[in-house]
């Protein structure tokens, strides 16, 4: 299984910064999710369109998606097609992901193309294992479809996880948040 580290949006609720390079607690916060995937996958890599300045990290790859479409399932599909395996996927702007709920989602996921972190309810498509079976499918989605909307026609298997394991950082506030909770 191959980790992977998706991080290529803009970041502009964070003021168009890299929120993969931005520091949190002394470290990058992509190094947060980095070392939870280095536990449990043979290897890592990052998923970011060419010109995103992510961090360097020790033991994770860089695989550069193409340009357009701007749309989370490119890099999904890009990290499949790198890949030639089943990827686990996570955001890299998700600190609070742990080695045993990266485990969770390995485990949930079967036989089935795919497997993803549920919390309240919700589909967390950005921790979510990806077989080579969902590749086609993730193919043929249109780009403006709601990232959440493609993941669940894949009738994924679904894995319940509490819900600050799957909480982002999107903006200033959350950024705030993150940097106290993780410096203590």
């Amino acid at each position: 299984m191959i980790g992977v580290l998706l991080a290529g949006g803009r970041g502009r609720r964070l003021g168009g910064v890299s929120k993969a390079a931005v520091e949190v607690a002394g470290r990058p916060l992509a190094a947060y999710p980095a070392a939870a995937l280095a536990v449990v996958c043979e290897r890592v890599a990052f998923v970011a369109k060419p010109e995103t300045e992510l961090p360097r990290l020790p033991g994770v790859e860089r695989w550069d998606e193409p340009a357009e479409p701007q749309h989370p399932v490119a890099g999904i599909v890009h990290a499949l097609e790198q890949a030639g395996e089943a990827v686990l996927v996570v955001a890299a702007d998700m600190p609070y992901v742990t080695p045993d709920a990266c485990r969770s989602v390995i485990a949930g996921g079967g036989t089935s193309r795919a497997a993803v972190a549920v919390t309240g309810g919700v589909v967390q498509p950005l921790l979510a294992v990806y077989a080579p079976a969902a590749l086609e499918p993730l193919r043929a989605a249109a780009p403006d479809a709601r990232l959440t909307d493609v993941v669940e026609a894949l009738e994924p298997a679904r894995v319940a996880l509490p819900p600050a394991i799957v909480r982002s950082v999107n903006n200033p506030g959350d950024l705030a948040a993150a940097r106290a909770e993780l410096s203590a």
